[in-house]
């Protein structure tokens, strides 16, 4: 870790970590090979990011904080409110904090945890976790002012 490299955390639920962690992994890869420093936090759900973004953008020691996360339909539709509150929450901290937040908190429209969908959303999770770091390299790089 360099103490002039910019740092970003990466807020990542544990529903699902068998997937969302390959996102993880392809985020943290790309961002220190591109000379970040990266902190991942774990929480145990969607619905806890918000307010562990908010505290983390809140703790001056971040450039940038990103989000990831699945959020699959369980039969009972709760999960379009979760994904709801949980983008809106990610907006909100970045609006108030004036640091970039960035998500890969994703909703498929079908999810089974059966080998072919696992590996779809694997494989997926994966270029996900590449076009995080994307966005957040490109954001920071943007002149501000």
């Amino acid at each position: 870790m360099s103490p002039t490299a910019p740092r970003i955390a990466i807020v990542a639920a544990r529903w699902h970590a068998d997937i969302v962690d390959v996102a993880v992994t392809a985020s943290t890869d790309e961002l220190r090979s591109r000379g970040y420093d990266v902190d991942v936090v774990h929480v145990p759900g969607a619905f806890e990011i918000p307010l562990q973004v908010r505290r983390l953008a809140q703790s001056g020691r971040y450039a940038g904080v990103a989000a990831a996360a699945l959020v699959v339909d369980g039969g009972i539709y709760r999960h379009d409110f979760v994904a709801s509150a949980v983008v809106d929450g990610l907006m909100r901290v970045q609006l108030e904090t004036d640091v970039p937040v960035f998500s890969a908190v994703l909703t498929p429209h079908h999810f089974h945890e059966h080998d072919d969908h696992t590996s779809y959303f694997r494989a997926h999770f994966e270029t996900k976790g590449r076009e995080l770091a994307s966005a957040v390299d490109a954001t920071l790089s943007l002149p501000v002012g």
